[in-house]
């Protein structure tokens, strides 16, 4: 069974009376692996939406996500203030599997139109967060002399370093895979040049990596440690 079938199979037989589903994800992209699972967006009237869940349908892995017209509309917002996005994404650019009243279509169209327009622009203060963060792991970076340990410094580095140059971009957000997705329009040869100083950390040489990350660094202000301040909640 193609993908197609198979997730409106999976919505027949899980939600007969849905109003609308998508079917999203990389398994409806040229991205489509032989582990490309079935990130399945349904629209109910009520309950038992909201919900999350994880299934196998034949051979397929299979990632359902419920929603009423209203929960998705409080997840999005939410997520979008996070400038990261799945929901919104599976809908945007996913296949509108059947739409039985119309908010399908509706719901397809706010969401091209919310990432077309991109996400809020990073605050100074979560900028600030970042280059503290990422000092501080140069800073441990520096400090050891541990391949175990220069191994967890420098895969964090790397992660944090992307999410500062997507923040800074303007750009969406992503965690895993679509990080290298998000990164690469925005700042281009950035993820290769960040796996090259990886490698290298790997082999025992810090700087290559250090440099990159001191290059993006610079596009915020540079590293920040002394006088970065947080207040906490009583």
């Amino acid at each position: 069974m193609d993908a197609i079938d198979a997730a409106r199979a999976v919505v027949e037989e899980h939600h007969p009376d849905a109003r609308a589903a998508f079917l999203g994800g990389s398994v409806v992209t040229g991205r489509r692996t032989a582990m490309s699972d079935l990130d399945i967006v349904v629209l109910l009237h009520g309950n038992p939406a909201p919900y999350r869940a994880s299934l196998r349908n034949d051979d397929w892995p299979v990632e359902l996500f419920v929603h009423t017209e209203a929960t998705w509309y409080a997840y999005v917002e939410r997520e979008v203030r996070k400038r990261r996005s799945p929901l919104l994404w599976m809908c945007a650019d996913g296949l509108l599997l059947f739409d039985t009243d119309g908010v399908g279509a509706h719901l397809a169209a706010e969401a091209r139109k919310l990432t077309a327009a991109g996400p809020p622009m990073a605050s100074a203060e979560e900028i600030d967060d970042c280059r503290y963060a990422i000092t501080d792991l140069l800073d441990d970076l520096a400090g050891s002399s541990d391949q175990s340990e220069r191994l967890f410094i420098a895969t964090e580095l790397v992660r944090r370093t992307g999410e500062l140059a997507l923040a800074i971009g303007g750009a969406w957000g992503g965690g895993g895979k679509w990080m290298a997705r998000r990164l690469e329009p925005t700042a281009p040869g950035l993820s290769m040049r960040l796996h090259y100083g990886l490698r290298e950390v790997l082999e025992g040489r810090t700087d290559p990596l250090v440099a990159l990350v001191d290059e993006v660094l610079g596009q915020a202000g540079g590293r920040f440690w002394v006088g970065y301040k947080r207040g906490g909640t009583p």
